[in-house]
């Protein structure tokens, strides 16, 4: 199959970069040992995924478009450590996903589209117990987000999850212009590298809610935003005096190591 004779579906949010020399220097920036597992998410023509396969010792790359079926098969037989599945990831269990290296860590590599990239990436980086490291295309605001220090203006709960869980950084960023079709957006591909012991978090989901409660209204201090999320006035002010943290803080100035704090003293709501 041509590209030219491929019909763009905007339901699965495609936008493919057919420049194998601008991925291939993509790939290079992502400084991976060519001894990892890659699991990839959104194959398209296969652009990516032959690139993948040349640097990589094994890669497994999902596909929801059926209709790219034979084409990605025809490119698989050129490739013995090359594997294309024609499910969609995000209804496939990950204890599925998990073990599609034989129980092996691997690192996710993808180019998403925009309207998946948060589930996709929380979704890994909470439950997955084998993933070492995201390399995802996204959205050069989503990376910024992902990616600020606190007291910036891009902080938020994304910045804290995964500043909890993990360290991010951009790469590089990817101007619109190099995708077909071309998006409204540029982009950032981002390196997310998982340490599942940075905190000893007892409750994953019960911190991410939590997180959620302090930024519940935006520049409203701690004190506000976790009354409107039904904790004790008393039991906040003591908490936040124990951590030597001032009553009128508000959430986008404090650590992702702040929040668990006082998550640790204030317990589930």
């Amino acid at each position: 199959m041509d590209r030219s004779d491929f019909h763009f579906k905007k339901e699965f949010g495609q936008n493919f970069i057919f420049d194998k020399n601008y991925l291939t220097s993509l790939v290079s920036k992502l400084s991976l040992s060519s001894d990892v597992n890659v699991l990839e998410i959104g194959s398209g023509m296969g652009s990516l995924s032959t690139i993948l396969a040349s640097n990589f010792r094994r890669v497994v790359s999902y596909e929801i478009d059926k209709t790219l079926t034979e084409h990605l098969e025809n490119i698989s037989r050129d490739y013995s450590n090359l594997t294309f599945v024609f499910k969609d990831i995000l209804r496939e269990d990950m204890s599925v996903i998990d073990e599609l290296f034989d129980g092996e860590d691997y690192v996710l590599v993808a180019n998403l589209p925009y309207y998946i990239t948060s589930e996709i990436i929380f979704r890994f980086l909470l439950h997955s117990s084998k993933l070492s490291s995201i390399c995802v295309m996204v959205q050069k605001e989503v990376a910024d987000r992902l990616s600020s220090p606190p007291s910036c203006k891009e902080y938020g709960i994304p910045s804290v999850i995964l500043g909890t869980f993990a360290s991010c950084k951009i790469v590089q960023y990817v101007p619109r212009t190099i995708f077909t079709p071309q998006p409204n957006v540029d982009s950032a591909m981002i390196r997310i590298d998982i340490d599942r012991h940075k905190f000893d978090i007892r409750d994953v989901d019960a911190f991410c809610d939590f997180v959620s409660r302090c930024f519940n209204m935006k520049r409203k201090t701690f004190v506000n935003n976790l009354l409107k999320g039904g904790y004790d006035k008393s039991k906040i002010i003591t908490a936040l005096e124990e951590l030597h943290i001032s009553l009128t803080a508000r959430p986008e100035t404090l650590s992702p190591k702040d929040f668990v704090s006082l998550f640790e003293v204030l317990g589930e709501k």
